[in-house]
């Protein structure tokens, strides 16, 4: 493995100058603490203390820290055995030849045309149709290579796991105001194929190895590669990102981010949720005001105010304006089209139902029929006049005119505010109408995941069934007939037992009784817990509740809620998630209200 920059036996932060500060700031030494000895490291059980950023005060000069040291990005092996460009790039499609998208025109397309790039003037004369080129050997090579991973002895994985360790202790941290921070994304991205989301237009094409010239830098400066030279070294304390590339394909900057769980991506989230409660104290009046702009007199207006009606009431999102075939045809509420929509006056003119159908982020498809409100359904009908199925429903509007009214509505407002102010509320909602005082702690965590359900409803956050999902359902079933069986094994044990005790009446035939009871409780609740677990698993096989939970919802609803009925937050979230929300544990009383 080929690493940049070159390792070093310890990171040690040095002083760095920030153009707007007067001295340099250097890291202040930490203390021990009692029982650990200067110089030893800390026993591996012993948590580390961590950052209670959020009790300290907030810089209001928008910087974003005053001291940054970091070791920059882990680059791509270089390609092994030779330096030849074409036949690098047929190992990307040779690799692939067992996936679907190697099956598709556009993407076989795009590919055969950036090979060619790559091949010197005898290979493009001798290379001219896709379809005669056999990769079916370097496919072969690379099962083999997966397959001899797998086989790989204990000892060989230890020492692989122990550089993988080695690498994240060296490149995958950073030093920020006097913390060790975890970066996220440390390692930068090989090169190979570009796949998109959905039916994109450029997938096929070459993504290119990005190289020390292509990186900036921010804030320090570690050595890079020998021989070569980063493209800038920055020291920008106003951003959050540690290192920068333009990528081939769009055209897009990539980013290296600190982790979830560091500070700056917690006042982040933490500001976005306080945006979103802020949202809940005036969105009586903006609903009032887009309602009355229903009826004015602007077309402008009314679309507007439609628009911002369904972005309210159905979580959708404001719809990103892009380039013609820059990417799939998906769309977003100012983006929607007259075929995405049918309008259904029902029950002889006394509701009235639109019916959208259309591919959203991801291309994941979105079909809702729903009814809506008399004015809004005549002004539909309105725009929907003397035009054809592929214009526009919303004309005269997009995205920034609608993101600038939403400024002048509320500071901070947005499309996206809106929809993690409904996930948020929904969830609360939620949680109170389904939770029981009289259920098990199993009972009110699946209460706990139909409440999230509902919000990836709302936000129309679904996914395609496991691949395992029969087979594993097969397998749960299997353990809950076999539980069903020691049920009734266990019932007659206890009906037996009973039995013998009346006959027999002496202390060691009512321990036998009080023991065989206990049995078929834990077995009661093995099996419940069981049937519970299959019910949450079949609710759940076209519902992605995470991304909702890690992005729209106020994980101090939920820590609230498990204070509340004490149930363990590790039911809800797992170790990287509580991590990233340490601040709301913190925080979230069981009396906590969005």
């Amino acid at each position: 493995m080929c690493i940049f920059p070159p390792p070093s036996s310890e990171f040690k932060p040095k002083k760095l100058k920030i153009e707007n500060d007067k001295k340099d700031i250097k890291p202040k030494k930490t203390r021990n603490k009692p029982g650990v000895a200067d110089g030893k490291k800390k026993a591996k059980n012993e948590p580390e203390e961590k950052w209670k950023w959020w009790e300290e005060e907030r810089a209001t000069d928008g910087s974003k820290w005053k001291f940054l040291e970091h070791r920059g990005p882990v680059f791509a092996p270089p390609y092994d055995p030779l330096p030849n460009n074409a036949e690098e790039v047929a190992t990307f499609f040779g690799k692939m030849l067992d996936h679907d998208y190697t099956t598709k025109d556009i993407f076989r397309k795009n590919f055969f045309k950036d090979w060619k790039k790559e091949m010197n003037a005898e290979e493009k004369g001798k290379i001219t149709d896709l379809k005669k080129c056999n990769f079916s050997e370097i496919n072969d090579y690379f099962k083999a290579q997966s397959e001899a991973r797998k086989a790989k002895t204990k000892d060989q994985k230890l020492k692989l796991k122990e550089e993988n360790e080695r690498l994240l202790q060296e490149y995958g941290f950073c030093i920020m105001d006097n913390h060790r921070e975890r970066i996220a994304n440390f390692r930068i991205e090989p090169p190979g194929l570009f796949r998109g989301r959905g039916d994109h237009p450029k997938m096929g094409m070459l993504k290119r190895r990005t190289r020390p010239k292509d990186i900036i830098i921010n804030c320090s400066n570690p050595d890079p590669p020998p021989g070569t030279k980063w493209k800038e070294v920055r020291h920008d304390n106003k951003v959050t990102w540690l290192v920068s590339w333009t990528e081939n394909i769009q055209g897009s900057i990539k980013y290296i981010m600190l982790n979830p769980s560091s500070r700056i991506k917690g006042e982040k989230d933490w500001q976005k949720y306080e945006t979103a409660r802020r949202l809940k104290k005036c969105v009586e009046r903006l609903r009032t005001q887009y309602r009355e702009d229903w009826k004015s007199k602007e077309m402008r207006i009314r679309q507007r105010a439609v628009a911002l009606y369904f972005i309210d009431k159905l979580a959708l999102r404001a719809g990103n304006e892009k380039e013609e075939g820059e990417t799939a045809d998906t769309v977003g509420c100012c983006s929607l089209r007259v075929e995405h929509i049918k309008l259904y006056p029902e029950n002889d003119g006394q509701e009235f139902v639109v019916e959208f159908d259309f591919l959203g982020k991801d291309s994941i498809r979105y079909y809702n029929k729903v009814p809506v409100e008399k004015r809004v359904f005549k002004n539909l009908q309105l725009f929907m006049e003397n035009k054809e199925k592929d214009d526009d429903l919303f004309d005269r509007l997009n995205t920034s005119v609608l993101n600038k009214h939403l400024q002048e509505l509320m500071d901070g407002l947005t499309a996206k505010v809106f929809r993690t102010f409904n996930a948020s509320i929904t969830l609360q909602q939620q949680l109170v109408q389904l939770t029981s005082a009289d259920e098990n702690p199993t009972a009110k965590i699946l209460s706990y995941n139909r409440a999230n359900r509902a919000v990836a409803i709302l936000c129309n956050h679904q996914r395609a069934p496991p691949k395992t999902f029969e087979k594993s359902m097969q397998n749960l079933q299997a353990k809950i007939d076999t539980k069903r069986d020691q049920l009734v094994d266990a019932k007659r044990d206890v009906k037996s037992s009973k039995a013998d005790a009346k006959v027999r009446r002496d202390e060691k035939s009512k321990k036998s009784v009080e023991a065989k009871k206990k049995a078929l409780e834990r077995i009661e609740d093995q099996l419940m817990k069981l049937e519970v677990q299959a019910t949450d698993r079949e609710e759940n096989k076209q519902i992605a509740l995470g991304t909702s939970k890690l992005n729209y919802l106020d994980p101090r609803i939920s820590v609230a809620w498990c204070k509340k009925w004490d149930i363990p937050v590790e039911k809800i979230y797992n170790k990287t998630q509580r991590e990233k929300f340490a601040w709301a544990m913190d925080m979230a009383e069981e009396d906590y209200e969005f």
